[in-house]
This record gives structure tokens, C-alpha cells and sequence, in this order.
């Protein structure tokens, strides 16, 4: 009986000690986020820990070096962007689905069922799987901090953000997330038909890069905008060919 009190008088304590580490794990990585984002990776750790509100020890005990505290930033990253897609499908398909809008769960190559998905005056990109991929692209924050970091990586941060298995695992799923949203919005007939996943994802990826100078108070409203024009380009429309074939994910490079 002694034995049993001790460890229930045990885990109690043990059980509250990690519910506070997670809690300062995710204002560290929270924090991060916020400060790469404006400032690049190379903020430093001291001020990282003194705006989570941790002392250096602290941060030091979750994330022992810098590599860490990046993979940890650049997962979150991703697993938000594609939390948000999957949002976007799952509300897209809360109503019944019936032939207005197609089957937004497809696999890519296959054909989504359901209807065009145009407006009542049968106007392109007015689908519910337009609205879809529009709301699953819209991550500011998220796209300017992986496009920040990327191109500020150095060399052993760059491997060992690639070496990570839960982000390579991110990518997958995100990359099939997005190829089935653009074969639904290309079903659907509100894309246009001679884009793939990869082009949107390097479309956008361009726009955030593009914007990682912009002062901190214009970024988000500047990638809005800039975004708003690019997806309006991809609508399904008359316009010229685009030259060579329509892109995948895998031809952006390793995943």
C-alpha cells in the first residue's frame, strides 16, 4: 500500500512537470516563429528565451543548439500550413455533398465527381473547390517564415531540416493534400487546367520570398494582395498556353 501512495503521490507532481515543459516548449517555439519570421534565423537565443518568457536554461534543455530550435520552428511551420489545408477540406465537405461541388477527398489523376462548380452566371473560380484551395493557401506567416529560413539556412541547418523525418513526412501528406485540391478545382472547371500542384506551391513560395524585405508592418497585407493577383492569374480563363507541362511537387526537388 506505501508502494502504491508513493506513486500516485508520484505521478501527480511528474504528470504537472510535463504539461509545464510542453507549455514552454510551445511558447519557445511560438516565439521563434514570431522572431525568425521578422528577423531571420539568426536571432539570438538569449532574446528568444527572454521574449518566451524562459530562462536560457530552459531553452537550452528543449533545444540544445540552434538546428534544433529551426527544425522544431520549420515543422510547426508546416504541420500549421497543413492543418489548415486539411481545415479547408474538412468544412468544404461539411454539408452534404450532392453534384454542386466534386469529391474534394480524390486522389490525384482520378476525375472528382459532382458538378462545374461555376457561380449561378456560370463564371470560372466560383466553385466550392476554388473557395477550398484559395483558404487552404492562405498561411502569410507561415509561407514568409519557411520561405525566410530557407533561403538563410546554413549549410548543416539545411540538412538537418531535411533529415527530419516528421517534416519530410509533412511534406508528403501537404503535397498530396494540395494535388488534391487542384485536380478537384481543375474538375470542377474554376482552374485552369494546364497548372499542377507545383506550380502553385512555387507561384506562392515566390511571392513570400519575394516579400521577406517588406517592412514588417506591410508583409502580411503586401503577400495578401500579391496573392490575390497570382491565384487570379491561375483561374480558369482564356489566356495563352503556358510553355512545357504542368508541374508537380516532386519537380521542386527533394521532398
Amino acid at each position: 500500500m506505501v508502494l502504491e501512495g508513493s506513486t500516485a503521490m508520484a505521478t501527480g507532481p511528474e504528470t504537472r512537470l510535463r504539461a509545464d515543459a510542453r507549455r514552454n516548449r510551445d511558447r519557445i517555439i511560438a516565439t521563434a516563429k514570431l522572431a525568425f519570421a521578422d528577423d531571420g534565423p539568426d536571432v539570438p537565443m538569449e532574446e528568444i528565451a527572454r521574449l518566451a518568457g524562459v530562462g536560457v536554461g530552459t531553452l537550452y534543455r528543449r533545444f540544445p543548439d540552434r538546428d534544433a530550435l529551426v527544425v522544431a520552428v520549420v515543422r510547426d511551420s508546416l504541420a500549421t500550413a497543413l492543418a489548415r489545408a486539411r481545415t479547408a477540406v474538412a468544412e468544404a465537405e461539411e454539408p452534404a455533398r450532392d453534384a454542386t461541388g466534386p469529391d474534394l477527398t480524390a486522389r490525384p489523376g482520378t476525375a472528382p465527381s459532382g458538378g462545374t462548380g461555376r457561380g449561378p452566371a456560370g463564371a470560372p473560380g466560383s466553385g466550392r473547390a476554388w473557395k477550398t484551395l484559395v483558404h487552404s493557401l492562405s498561411s502569410p506567416r507561415e509561407l514568409r517564415l519557411t520561405m525566410r529560413l530557407a533561403t538563410l539556412f546554413s549549410p548543416g541547418t539545411a540538412a538537418a531540416v531535411q533529415a527530419d523525418p516528421s517534416i519530410q513526412q509533412i511534406r508528403r501528406e501537404y503535397a498530396e493534400t494540395l494535388d488534391s485540391l487542384v485536380h478537384a478545382a481543375q474538375a470542377e472547371g474554376s482552374l485552369r487546367p494546364d497548372v499542377g500542384a507545383g506550380d502553385v506551391a512555387h507561384l506562392l513560395s515566390l511571392v513570400a520570398y519575394s516579400l521577406n524585405r517588406a517592412p514588417h508592418e506591410n508583409a502580411e497585407i503586401a503577400f495578401e494582395r500579391a496573392r490575390a493577383i497570382v491565384l487570379d492569374g491561375l483561374r480558369a480563363q482564356p489566356a495563352a498556353p503556358l510553355p512545357g507541362r504542368p508541374l508537380t511537387t516532386r519537380d521542386l526537388g527533394p521532398e
